[in-house]
């Protein structure tokens, strides 16, 4: 057998939050957890939707019902769902993912999306967040040659966290009284340019290898990895599939 099959105990908290299930009004979809399955299988190995083993069904259908869950937010409404953040404290930082030339070409062209030019080429950059058991919270896409600081107010935005762990690269002023402001311990390094150089929870700041864990984890999936994905709603999704099964695991 070729798929990659979820856990009973995973399928059960999954289940209830599928579109098209028989509580649902309307029609009844045809077996979610083959379809939850095979998206994954594509996702984990980072193959083209017409390699999909055919035990999936018809890879044209799949695909076709993956690109509507995709555009009506299926999968963020999957992760939300799942997902209790535990914001003691929480971690933020950035990765870059190069981008496969299947990523390439979406309509509009790469200004619409967040793919950007940098010294390893065509990359995007995942930002993230993530809480202190180290599971996703939320993430931003920015173009490859983005600075990280870029994504820090969404992601920080609307959101109560007891303290905030990054490498020295995020000690701005603007966010250290952002965080200030709201009543949140700065656990970040200052930058060796400071003159004044200001005190930080060094044996706390050791919790942030957590993020790193993350980033290792969600590269695991291949077609995040190296972003197969014309769209950023395509990119996304599949970020947050994976975010829900690591998170369950």
């Amino acid at each position: 057998m070729t798929r990659l099959t979820l856990s009973d105990a995973q399928w059960a908290k999954i289940e209830p939050y599928c579109a098209g299930k028989e509580t649902d009004v309307g029609r009844t979809a045809v077996n979610n957890r083959l379809f939850i399955e095979a998206v994954l299988w594509i996702v984990r190995t980072g193959s083209p939707w017409r390699d999909l083993p055919p035990e999936f069904g018809n890879w044209n259908s799949v695909y076709k019902r993956y690109r509507r869950w995709v555009k009506s937010d299926r999968f963020s409404k999957l992760f939300n769902a799942l997902n209790d953040p535990d914001l003691e404290y929480a971690m933020i930082d950035g990765t870059i993912v190069k981008v496969h030339r299947h990523g390439q070409g979406a309509k509009g062209g790469l200004g619409h999306q967040a793919i950007g030019k940098s010294r390893g080429g065509m990359t995007t950059k995942i930002m993230a967040m993530v809480d202190a058991l180290g599971n996703l919270v939320d993430f931003t896409l920015l173009k490859g040659q983005q600075h990280d600081m870029a994504g820090v107010k969404p992601l920080i935005k609307d959101k109560e966290f007891g303290a905030l762990l990054a490498d020295r690269a995020f000690d701005t002023d603007w966010l250290l009284l952002d965080l200030e402001e709201r009543g949140s311990k700065a656990v970040i390094p200052p930058k060796r340019s400071r003159l004044k150089q200001r005190d930080f929870d060094k044996e706390m700041y050791k919790w942030r290898h957590l993020i790193e864990n993350f980033f290792c984890k969600l590269k695991d999936f291949k077609k995040i990895a190296m972003r197969a994905e014309k769209t950023d709603e395509s990119f996304a999704a599949n970020i947050y599939l994976a975010a829900t099964i690591i998170h369950l695991r």
